[in-house]
């Protein structure tokens, strides 16, 4: 009643086991190497400037002095209001200081929404300093949400910094 299985048959099952063992483990490692690489490649250690209080993006470009004669500005520049789900046209402009690697990430403000990350192109051809991309917030439950744009660049003495908040309406289908 108990059928035993032949060498040949057990043979052959090992080296599909030892390939699905690579693949396994090989694939645990990819993963493992992107989720250190995502968490920590984001999070060295930045230098923060305080936004100017009462800053509106949907008005308009909201700044921050860094040091001396350098600024960030970060911009939205969109027609009507700031929605979640839409593209959303980023521009951030660096005056003083040579930036690369210009970042927005978006987080929710007493709500986990999770990060939301663009890095922003510069600008070919035009004012050393610029930046552009484009990004989008996600949708939340609640009628008005608040946002916080975490603005981030390295610069020759490391990398640095400003966060804007922004007050966003959920949209109506």
């Amino acid at each position: 009643m108990h059928s035993r299985q032949s060498p040949a048959s057990r043979g052959a099952r090992r080296p599909r086991l030892r390939l699905l063992i690579t693949v396994t483990v090989v694939t645990l490692l990819i993963a493992l190497w992107y989720l250190l690489r995502y968490e920590l490649g984001d999070h060295q250690e930045t230098t923060w400037y305080p936004a100017a209080p009462g800053c509106d993006l949907h008005q308009g470009p909201c700044g921050v002095g860094l040091e001396e004669d350098e600024r960030l500005t970060l911009a939205i520049p969109v027609e009507g209001d700031i929605r979640p789900l839409e593209s959303l046209p980023l521009e951030v402009r660096v005056d003083g200081v040579e930036a690369q690697n210009v970042r927005v990430v978006f987080e929710g403000v007493g709500m986990d929404m999770g990060e939301h990350r663009f890095h922003l192109d510069a600008v070919q051809g035009g004012e050393p300093g610029r930046f552009q991309g484009v990004g989008q917030l996600g949708i939340c439950t609640r009628e008005r949400m608040t946002w916080r744009a975490r603005v981030s660049f390295d610069a020759p003495r490391g990398r640095l910094g400003s966060t804007f908040d922004l007050d966003v309406e959920r949209s109506l289908p």
